[in-house]
């Protein structure tokens, strides 16, 4: 009578244990319905494709050429979030383009190249529609400060 009272009971528990755990489906369920939500919002967020160009240290406004520039970066100043071009290092064809961008306020700069023979300064400005250009872009001219 021991053993028959001690199989039902092991088989009772183990039958509530395995019935307590959810199905794979109803996670992927809730995964679904972040993502799509998440998609919502992210559809809702309008974007500006920024094009960089360079500001010579005589200030002249810089379009087209090859310089040691690693990459060029926007950071928010609101989110601190980053929006890089990385290529790679070493010397890169000008202008650069980054699709892309929310509206905001941002710091643009440009990293150095791999060669480390220019050293470029920061600029502050405003993504919004306001400042795009009959091309569809915002223009950010990164400052050279220095170079060899």
């Amino acid at each position: 009578m021991k053993n028959i009272t001690a199989k039902a009971l092991l088989f009772v528990g183990l039958i509530s244990i395995v019935t307590s755990f959810s199905s794979n489906d109803d996670l992927r369920n809730v995964e679904t319905q972040k993502s799509a939500v998440n998609s919502k919002e992210a559809s809702k967020t309008k974007t500006y494709n920024i094009r960089y160009g360079l500001l010579s240290q005589s200030g002249t406004k810089i379009l087209s050429g090859s310089y040691d520039v690693g990459s060029f970066v926007a950071t928010n100043n609101a989110t601190g979030e980053t929006f890089e071009t990385y290529a790679g290092g070493g010397f890169q064809s000008i202008p650069k383009f980054y699709e892309g961008i929310p509206a905001g306020t941002y710091t643009f700069t440009a990293m150095q190249g791999q060669g480390g023979w220019v050293g470029y300064g920061s600029v502050t400005g405003e993504v919004s529609d306001a400042q795009v250009d009959a091309d569809g872009y915002i223009t950010v001219y990164i400052p050279i400060v220095w170079e060899e």
